[in-house]
């Protein structure tokens, strides 16, 4: 395990904080309180994340290879130095613009998780490293950072293949006791191993997988990390169907307020580390006017494991046994008894949809 500590920001952890003034909250007493405001930028159908802490700047993600948005953002922001700069894997939709971030700002470390890419994209970052002589940091799982007062524990790769969805760099970042979790485009299969390794992943505030898609964001990640705000990236009108219907429903059945760039644009967290708040750049619901429910007659074997009780076993008879009438009719399947059915029926995600 290491540590590096990059800067040091004073904190002053108080108790009673209840207005924002500027870049620091005030308590009943008039103390200060340094602020720590989290950016989820609007990129579209891509993800770019900028925390900032005083002086301290660390931006995950880079939006699209064909947009400055997030380049534009950062100046707009007025932004100078970035102490660490995150490429989560080498797909041009998250490290699109780190090339010209890393040329435009003074970048002290680029870290990347080690997988490689054929991608002019990829390329120009590499070249950008090299020529600007920025450090450069492939983290592990079990690595431990210092940002000023922001605690940076890195939960996922624990070593690379070639896989470069699935081993996303993934961290939970900690300011006081407000925790936030970013797992780039890792999939179920590495949440659970994520979970099995027994970190921590309690977080209020969680970015779902892969642009929401149902891919990521396990009911059993949800559990783990228990999050009350949930922010997902994704483009308006995009072509996957990003965020999917039924990972928000299970979002919101833990009780996560959700947020997406799609519908509400640029998304502020601002928190003191002891309370924190969200402020969205425009109102709206997340898949406002679809149906929130999942059909079971053409859901997929992922998207009926969504359904609370049904794992692969019993996804796989719901699909042979299709189609269904009504969800009551699950109880022809054999391991679907009135108690399973009345939870699924109170989580509200299944459904018959003709």
């Amino acid at each position: 395990m290491r540590k590096a500590v990059i800067g040091l920001v004073t904190l002053l952890m108080l108790p009673g904080c209840t207005f924002y003034e500027g870049d620091t909250r005030h308590n009943a007493a008039g103390e200060e309180a340094a602020v720590l405001t989290v950016h989820y930028i609007d990129a579209g159908q891509a993800d770019a994340t900028l925390f900032e802490l005083g002086e301290h700047a660390m931006l995950i993600d880079a939006g699209d290879w064909n947009a400055t948005d997030v380049v534009e953002y950062l100046e707009a922001q007025e932004i100078g130095d970035i102490d660490i700069a995150v490429g989560t894997h080498p797909d041009a939709d998250h490290i699109g613009q780190l090339a010209q971030v890393i040329g435009q700002f003074d970048v002290e470390e680029v870290w990347l998780p080690g997988n490689t890419s054929p991608s002019n994209t990829f390329t120009g970052v590499l070249q950008s490293i090299d020529a600007s002589g920025t450090g450069y940091v492939e983290p592990r799982a079990g690595d431990e950072y210092e940002l000023g007062s922001l605690e940076i524990d890195v939960l996922y790769p624990e070593e690379i293949t070639g896989e470069t969805n699935e081993e996303s760099i993934s961290l939970k970042l900690t300011y006081g006791e407000t925790d936030f979790i970013f797992t780039g485009d890792a999939g179920t299969e590495q949440e659970q191993d994520m979970i099995d390794s027994g970190a921590d992943l309690d977080a209020e505030v969680l970015q779902l997988g892969h642009h929401g898609s149902n891919t990521s964001t396990s009911r059993a990640f949800l559990r783990a990390v228990s999050p009350e705000v949930v922010i997902y990236s994704a483009g308006e009108g995009n072509p996957y169907g990003h965020p999917h219907a039924e990972v928000i429903a299970s979002a919101e059945n833990i009780g996560a307020d959700v947020y997406g760039t799609d519908v509400n644009g640029t998304v502020i967290v601002k928190t003191d580390g002891e309370t924190f708040e969200v402020i969205p750049s425009e109102q709206g619901t997340p898949t406002e006017g679809e149906n929130r429910c999942m059909d079971i007659n053409i859901a997929s074997q992922a998207e009926l494991e969504q359904i609370d009780g049904i794992g692969e076993a019993l996804a796989e008879e719901i699909m042979d046994e299709r189609p269904f009438g009504s969800v009551e009719e699950l109880l022809r399947i054999d391991g679907i008894g009135e108690g399973k059915l009345a939870a699924i029926e109170a989580q509200g995600l299944a459904c018959v949809g003709w």
